[in-house]
């Protein structure tokens, strides 16, 4: 890959709970904190369950930073 488009991984250093909103930041070149933010509002505002069950299959398949 590019060093503009960086491999999409769970960073060790910017992570909240498995890193899988950092990385997914980190790749598009996002805010983290923001994404954070717009990724627990569409959650809440989609009754949790889809957006709990998209993080946990994205925890799942993507690798971690090392």
């Amino acid at each position: 890959m590019s060093a503009t488009h960086p491999r999409l991984s769970r960073p060790l250093d910017d992570r909240v709970l498995a890193g899988v909103v950092g990385g997914i930041a980190r790749r598009f070149g996002w805010n983290s904190t923001l994404l954070r933010v717009l990724y627990v509002v569409f959650s809440v505002l989609s009754a949790a369950f889809p957006g709990i069950l998209v993080y946990v299959v994205l925890w799942l398949l993507m690798p971690e930073e090392g």
